[in-house]
């Protein structure tokens, strides 16, 4: 039988959360109780308002924009605030903060260097929720937050989707034809790869995409542009060459919405439910473990594989201690169903029956906008 993860919300104190306290963090929870029905703590800390730096741009002016989170600036204790504070990965401009103002309006979107920072930043009680890729209907999956999905004790309480716009940005004065490179993430210059070969242009990958349009405005280029959105270039004062550049028009990116306790599921409108498990090695052991879903009429929206990392397992988790002949990868679900449907519990009790490790990541309502 598999052990049933319990991701129960942390505690929290006055004393900022160390390094050693985050490696551990598995290790800290012993608990046995339901998967999701966590009551919310009468208590938040908000993080103030990070630290700015100024930016110039193409028109000589100066902004005043959030300096990035990085790993040094976690172990600040924050101080009260009014605002829910929202990290997202970037710089002013991506696209995460906007979906981060999508999922969360008139919040105080936060930006962190690196996906791992958001994460923390959350877990630190620095900000309030994370809101983070997972997937691109063109690009496919983001596997860098499959990984840190597990192991880190967020749980999803809601999902966003994004329609994404590319736009081929330059400083003002510089033409198309002027232009020699263009700077951008490298799921973005693939978006755009038919576009980009016509004219003829060197790519080059960066961070993200937002950085890119920063990048040429603060270094002044006038011979590389970046693939932005157009938010990035009213930011960073830089011209806007060509809009829609994406090879496909129905280019989405979806992105999950982090906290450190769950919401308690409903029926009254659609629901989706993240999982992950992984499974002994044997003919037809998927396939059983997916028929759980399709004998109780249980859309499956996305299966996702990733390599098994023991040491990412919590450590009381017994069955995972690397015997002899166990399945090399871990399985991410998702299915449309709440957890406060019978349907999606007798499912997970009858998987629970031969897996070896099964978590519910969260379960949380369907974006159905686009």
């Amino acid at each position: 039988m598999a052990t049933m993860v319990s991701r129960a919300p942390i505690n929290p104190t006055h004393k900022p959360i160390t390094t050693t306290t985050t490696s551990s963090i598995w290790d800290q929870s012993k608990a046995k109780s339901p998967l999701l029905l966590f009551h919310r703590r009468q208590f938040r800390i908000s993080a103030s308002s990070s630290s700015s730096i100024q930016g110039g741009t193409s028109e000589g002016k100066t902004t005043s924009l959030p300096r990035p989170l990085t790993s040094t600036d976690l172990t600040g204790l924050p101080s009260e605030g009014s605002r829910i504070r929202v990290a997202y990965q970037g710089v002013p401009g991506a696209y995460s903060e906007s979906a981060a103002e999508k999922a969360y309006p008139n919040c105080e979107a936060v930006p962190c260097e690196q996906f791992e920072t958001a994460f923390e930043a959350v877990e630190r009680w620095l900000v309030d929720r994370a809101v983070l890729p997972i997937e691109n209907s063109l690009g496919g999956s983001i596997h860098r937050n499959y990984d840190l999905l597990l192991r880190h004790r967020l749980h999803i309480v809601g999902e966003v989707k994004l329609a994404i716009r590319h736009c081929l940005l330059a400083n003002h004065g510089v033409k198309i034809e002027h232009l020699k490179r263009v700077l951008s993430h490298p799921q973005a210059l693939a978006q755009c790869e038919n576009t980009l070969t016509r004219l003829g242009i060197v790519r080059e990958a960066v961070d993200d995409t937002a950085g890119a349009a920063k990048h040429v405005a603060l270094h002044q280029l006038d011979d590389t542009g970046a693939v932005a959105s157009a938010a990035a270039a009213k930011i960073y004062g830089l011209n806007l060459l060509q809009q829609d550049i994406q090879d496909y028009s129905d280019n989405v990116t979806r992105f999950l919405m982090l906290a450190r306790e769950p919401i308690i599921p409903r029926t009254d409108r659609p629901f989706k439910t993240s999982i992950v498990f992984s499974l002994d090695e044997g003919p037809g052991m998927l396939f059983k473990a997916l028929a759980v879903f399709a004998m109780r009429q249980i859309n499956l929206t996305k299966i996702e594989s990733r390599p098994l990392q023991r040491q990412a397992l919590p450590a009381h988790n017994e069955s995972t201690n690397g015997t002899p002949g166990s399945f090399p990868y871990l399985f991410y679900v998702d299915f449309q169903a709440s957890m406060a449907d019978q349907r999606a519990q007798n499912a997970l009790s009858h998987l629970k029956e031969f897996a070896t490790f099964l978590s519910v990541l969260g379960s949380y309502p369907e974006d159905v906008t686009i």
